[in-house]
């Protein structure tokens, strides 16, 4: 059994862990750990893939262009940041389908890094999000993307990751001529 001392020793240590960790001006943590290509945190000083900013504000049409940039380069956890950032900045009727999106990216990450549960958690939960929303603003395929990730997840589930492709994990976000 530890004495007063001890525990106070581990409570001061934990408390100098979590003051060490990178915070903005309101006390929010930050992120600056480098991150591999599917977003996996990597020791600090190593050499990471470059971040989406965590001010990062767009107009939406522009989110989502960077967003499918980010899908077709097979960056879906970077495609994540941009998209969790429009949600963030979105109105509030907007919001939902914005999460639904970020949490179709997340799917996709979770397939990359082999979480087969993962992932069929966040595509069906994207897919139920991005339903609602159809039609959707600024020309967003919510049908068409909905149906995919919904497919996606039923196909994991009965065929595994394997059977993913990578077409399957960078769907047009923006309906054809749009």
């Amino acid at each position: 059994m530890m004495d007063r001392d001890e525990t106070r020793r581990t409570r001061d240590e934990a408390d100098r862990g979590r003051d060490a960790r990178d915070r903005d001006e309101a006390g929010r943590a930050r992120n600056a750990r480098p991150r591999d290509a599917y977003g996996r945190p990597l020791p600090h000083g190593a050499q990471g893939e470059e971040r989406v900013p965590d001010d990062y504000v767009a107009p939406p049409e522009e989110a989502l262009a960077e967003a499918q940039r980010l899908l077709d380069a097979d960056r879906p956890f970077h495609a994540h940041e941009v998209l969790e950032a429009a949600w963030k900045a979105a109105p509030d009727p907007e919001r939902e389908l914005w999460k639904g999106l970020a949490q179709m990216a997340v799917g996709f990450t979770h397939v990359r890094r082999g979480n087969a549960q993962g992932a069929q958690a966040l595509l069906r939960r994207a897919a139920d999000r991005i339903a609602a929303y159809d039609p959707a603003p600024y020309g967003i395929a919510a049908g068409s993307l909905s149906e995919r990730a919904r497919t996606l997840a039923d196909r994991i589930g009965r065929d595994g990751l394997t059977s993913v492709t990578v077409d399957d994990l960078a769907p047009r976000l923006v309906q054809d001529g749009e």
